[in-house]
């Protein structure tokens, strides 16, 4: 009999509702669960570390990972793609660490359809002028990429049904202990 897997947590909501913020929540009340970190095609913002919030690559490299299958999920979001490495998510649920990601609405979609036993969490906003408030309030992208988002947003939205939980983000450390309390539970194999 093989050996029971570490849970697999994936977060997933709009852009701006939080996933950030509410997952280094997550890691301060549980340093033993391990956060993947995704590869990306955009460029770093201000502050951003390579290889601390994202791998950055160009869409040559991007495209390898996807070839050679090291991507347990990928998806074009904003003009961007994104992915989660595969091999890292595997090795650490295979030594009992528990693993979140942080990633959009279509890549949750794949990991559902790879991972049939992960656990799947829609973080919604309180309202839609408040997503709007924080895309803008973050004051990282232009008009033109807030708007994009938003667009976006709307049909993320939509697909919170699909998600096993639905957590609204009204409070960071409410949120964050939901999410522990998931990465706690045995996953259903």
């Amino acid at each position: 009999m093989a050996p029971r897997l570490a849970p697999l947590v994936v977060v997933s909501g709009p852009s701006g509702v939080g996933k950030s913020t509410v997952v280094e929540a997550v890691l301060a009340l549980a340093p033993e669960v391990w956060l993947s970190v995704s590869v990306t095609t955009r460029l770093p913002r201000v502050g951003e570390v390579n290889g601390k919030e994202y791998f950055f690559v160009d869409d040559v490299q991007f495209t390898q990972l996807v070839e050679h299958d090291e991507l347990l999920e990928w998806a074009q979001f904003a003009g961007h793609r994104y992915g989660t490495p595969r091999g890292p998510v595997l090795e650490h649920r295979a030594g009992g660490i528990p693993v979140i990601l942080a990633i959009e609405v279509a890549g949750a979609r794949q990991v559902r359809s790879r991972v049939p036993e992960a656990q799947l969490v829609f973080l919604a906003p309180p309202s839609w002028p408040e997503l709007e408030a924080r895309l803008i309030g973050r004051g990282t992208e232009s008009a033109e990429a807030v708007a994009q988002r938003l667009a976006a947003a709307e049909h993320e939205l939509a697909a919170a049904p699909e998600f096993d939980r639905v957590i609204v983000n009204t409070d960071v450390g409410q949120c964050a202990a939901a999410l522990v309390a998931c990465l706690h539970e045995q996953p259903q194999t």
